[in-house]
This record gives C-alpha cells, structure tokens and sequence, in this order.
C-alpha cells in the first residue's frame, strides 16, 4: 500500500488519540464530583494527574518507537488504550467510594481517585504521539516539519475534542456511555491499524514472489 495511506492514517489516528483524551479528561470533573465535588482542587488533582501521565506516556512512547517501531505495534498501542479506558465506566463508583471512605481530605481523595482511574489510560494514550512521529519520519531532515504537523493534528484533535464533549455530548449522553464510547473508538482504531498493516505485509509478500517468479 502507498506509503501516503499509511501517513493519512497515523495523522487520524493521532486526531482521534487527542480527542479522546481530552473527552476522557472532562468527564473526569463529573465522574469525581458526587463524592468530591467540583472545587478548583478536583480539577487540580484532575489536570496534574493527566499532565503527569502524558509526560510519562511521551518518555515510554519515545523509547518504545526506537525498538523496531511498526504500524502494527501502533495498532497495539490504541487497543490497550481502549481496554484501559473501558474500566473508568465500570468500576468509577466503587473505587471512588472506597477512596472516599478511606480519606477524609477531598484535596487527596480527589487525587487518589483520578490517579486510580485515569493514570494508566492516559500514559499509554501518551505513548501515541512519539511513536507517531517515529512512524511518519522518513528523512532525518523533515523530522522537525513531520512533528510539527503530527502535534498540531492531534492537539487540533483535543480542542475539538473538548469543545464537542463539553457542548454537545454530555448534553445528549450519560458519561458512562461516552467513556465506553471512547474506549470502543480507541480499540477500532487500532484494529484497522493492524488490519493495514496486515495488508501492506500481504502486498511485500506478494510483490517478493513476483520478483522471485520473475527470475
């Protein structure tokens, strides 16, 4: 498959990484508000636990993209992501609850239970914009221009993905079937990933028996 596909497809993949964690992040001020209200602590315990998981994400994404770096290992990266989503809409309650229980100070419950649901997702969701740039870098030379357009699709991305769920999802939806709505989106996303690079596999395959039949 040409090379240009492959590029377009990482570009969207990027868009919706950036999407979703911003989507993910919102909810997060209303997932924790029934037991630790909406204080300008909650969404500072909210924001540090996300910055501090992409920073984490980008260090693991990075090292991870200098290891053979693949689309298929990209794809991997999404379905992950996706999995580790999905448990924010199934056991947000119960956590929450034990953590309110246990600690009296909102200021470090409200921390505590963002690092416990969000923490993981969000450093594999980190991990997607190194690997990314590694993934669409062919020439040292375009390596500068390559991350610029990859951070701006995909903090593009995340604007939209802030004002769409903020205005209009959260409207309309119950935040536990957004979240699983994220979780699915990120986990089909990286199923076609891996379903192209199959695909571009097949077509090396089949172009390396022609040449070998050709001689």
């Amino acid at each position: 498959m040409d090379s240009r596909w492959q590029n377009r497809l990482i570009y969207l993949l990027a868009f919706s990484s950036g999407f979703s964690i911003m989507g993910v992040e919102l909810l997060g001020g209303r997932i924790l508000a029934p037991y630790f209200g909406s204080s300008v602590h909650i969404w500072g315990s909210i924001i540090t636990v996300f910055m501090l998981s992409l920073s984490i994400g980008y260090l693991y994404g990075g090292k991870l993209s200098t290891k053979n770096a693949n689309l298929s290992r990209y794809g991997l990266i999404f379905i992950v992501a996706g999995i580790l989503v999905l448990p924010i809409a199934l056991w947000a309650n119960p956590i929450m609850e034990s953590i309110f229980m246990a600690v009296e100070d909102s200021r470090y419950g409200s921390l505590l239970a963002a690092s416990a649901l969000f923490l993981l997702p969000t450093i594999v969701l980190g991990m997607i914009s190194p690997y990314s740039v590694r993934l669409l870098v062919t020439h040292k030379e375009e390596s500068g221009q390559v991350a610029g357009v990859l951070y701006f699709v995909s903090t593009l991305g995340s604007a939209l993905g802030t004002i769409i769920t903020s205005f209009y999802f959260v409207l309309y939806f119950e935040v536990n079937a957004i979240i699983i709505s994220f979780s699915l989106l990120l986990m089909a996303l990286g199923a076609i990933a891996l379903l192209f690079a199959k695909a571009k596999s097949n077509q090396v395959l089949a172009s390396d028996k022609e040449l070998i039949s050709e001689n």
